[in-house]
């Protein structure tokens, strides 16, 4: 068993902040190292084969903590995580990375080194695909980068489109006209482009035609110049509709492809045009495809355990048909 002493004399005041409500981070830790931590007077002694581990990513969060993150226990869950790659060091980079500010006056900023690696991309090519699971705040940080590109002036406009697939409930039976069976689709973009932007605000540029969010389908005709264009589930377009959408980008604009793999709407055997798209369009110079995974989810911890069952669900599934298909082939050849 080894056992470490780590002083920590140097963050006085900031053991709360660390340690968690109750020790809520630190019992997190002991309880994912195996470790026992005990605090006497300005020494913590760490005592457990994965100490060393346990002084890392405790170092980790007092530096956090020391540059004003407020700390929660999927910090702790997620600097663990960067053990096995030596990345937690990185964490620390990612405090220094602001893509915009929300109306509060609140710094957007990535929260994992695969959300920073999607940022990156919003900042360097003309095209980003941003594809992975619900949570790992894809659409959020376009639509943050997009607010910022149109508060500097490299846009004149902002579009937010998604397509008004039928994700288990029949449009026609929704309650209004046209516009009113749409809008649910569209409010998860209102409600980040409220929150980012606030909502007079909003409601100005939206009113100027500076900003624009509409269904897939009004895009069709149309070359957008000089906008920073959004395309939201992107794994609900057929391949027909993926390809009309990229096509529509026009001079000095830049656009963002967001999708989950694993949550299509369309009909049973229909393809997803962004599955096509990543096959077809990998290679191409200023088009980038980043793939965000449960470790970079940013919502309740327990969104990050149920995103990972349903991988392994998924997984599993994949290998019984695998192993029926082969065993199917080997019948039909014997």
């Amino acid at each position: 068993m080894s056992e470490i002493v780590l002083n920590v004399n140097d963050y006085a005041g900031r053991y709360t902040d660390v340690f968690g409500t109750n020790d809520s981070i630190m019992k997190e830790i002991e309880k994912k190292t195996g470790v026992t931590a005990v605090l006497r007077g300005s020494s913590l002694l760490l005592s457990g084969e994965k100490a060393e581990d346990a002084k890392e990513v405790i170092e980790t969060l007092f530096t956090l903590s020391e540059k004003g993150k407020e700390l929660k226990v999927q910090d702790a869950d997620y600097a663990l995580s960067l053990l096995k790659t030596h990345d937690t060091g990185r964490m620390i980079d990612l405090e220094n990375e602001v893509v915009c500010h929300t109306v509060s006056g609140k710094p957007v900023k990535p929260k994992t080194l695969g959300q920073k690696k999607y940022v990156d991309a919003l900042r360097k090519d003309m095209i980003v695909f941003g594809i992975g699971p619900a949570g790992t705040g894809k659409t959020y940080l376009a639509i943050a980068s997009a607010v910022e590109a149109f508060r500097n002036q490299e846009v004149s406009k902002i579009i937010l489109t998604r397509p008004a697939i039928e994700a288990g409930e029949k449009l026609g039976y929704l309650p209004g006209d046209l516009q009113s069976k749409i809008d649910p689709y569209l409010r998860p973009l209102y409600d980040a482009l409220f929150q980012i932007m606030g909502a007079e605000s909003f409601a100005h540029h939206l009113e100027k035609g500076e900003i624009e969010v509409a269904p897939l389908a009004y895009m069709r005709g149309r070359t957008l110049d000089n906008a920073y264009i959004i395309l939201d589930e992107a794994q609900n377009t057929t391949p027909s509709q993926m390809k009309m959408f990229l096509t529509r980008i026009g001079f000095q604009s830049k656009c963002v492809i967001t999708g989950d793999r694993t949550q299509k709407d369309l009909p049973k055997d229909t393809e997803s045009g962004l599955d096509i798209a990543m096959k077809i369009l990998k290679g191409i110079d200023e088009i980038s495809f980043i793939e965000l995974t449960n470790k970079d989810v940013v919502r309740h911890p327990l969104v990050q355990k149920i995103v990972e069952a349903y991988e392994k669900y998924d997984s599993r599934l994949a290998r019984e048909k695998e192993r029926r298909h082969d065993g199917d082939y080997r019948k039909r050849n014997r």
